[in-house]
């Protein structure tokens, strides 16, 4: 485990501190912001609607449980029972962290930014048989680029990033095959 841990630190320490440039500064802040994603959340909900009648609003039905469920297992079942600091807020890092955004107060593992979009991304990816490939895999590129950012202005580790992403993946498939 100690060497795991290492490893992560190392491999935050290269994404947040030597793999940086004056495009991603700009770019990873508003990625990880709520209000920069929302129209495409807010866009699915208005195309499902108004292309699929009902079957459109128990998807949208879905898609929100799928959020629900993720957001509580990753920030009140994990979170408080892992209880890992963020990077920001480690003491022994927290001098070398470039902090692109505000750390905040909550735990790190796993990351609930990296659970929620991967959830979404899993279940809309399988739920939206109808569209082209590309369209979907573009969900779960969105997921991963919003997971990345985390890392990237200091407020996640890599492995909070992974762990959270299988989470949401899990979910999400469950989520999905229930939808179907």
């Amino acid at each position: 485990m100690n060497s795991l841990i290492r490893y992560d630190i190392a491999l935050f320490t290269k994404i947040n501190g030597v793999w940086h440039n004056g495009f991603f500064d700009w770019l990873c802040p508003l990625l990880r912001n709520q209000f920069f994603w929302s129209p495409l959340y807010l866009f699915l909900v208005v195309f499902m609607l108004m292309n699929f009648g009902r079957r459109g609003l128990y998807w949208i039905l879905f898609f929100l449980v799928t959020f629900a469920i993720t957001d509580m297992v990753s920030s009140s079942v994990i979170k408080p029972l892992v209880g890992r600091l963020r990077p920001c807020n480690d003491p022994l890092l927290a001098d070398t962290v470039r902090s692109l955004v505000n750390c905040g107060t909550g735990k790190s593992f796993t990351s609930s930014h990296a659970a929620n979009h991967f959830a979404l991304g899993t279940f809309t990816f399988k739920t939206f048989s109808f569209a082209p490939a590309i369209w979907r895999w573009s969900f779960l590129i969105w997921a991963f680029a919003i997971s990345y950012s985390q890392v990237y202005v200091g407020v996640h580790f890599p492995l909070d990033i992974t762990c959270g992403a299988i989470l949401g993946c899990l979910i999400g498939l469950a989520t999905a095959k229930l939808f179907n």
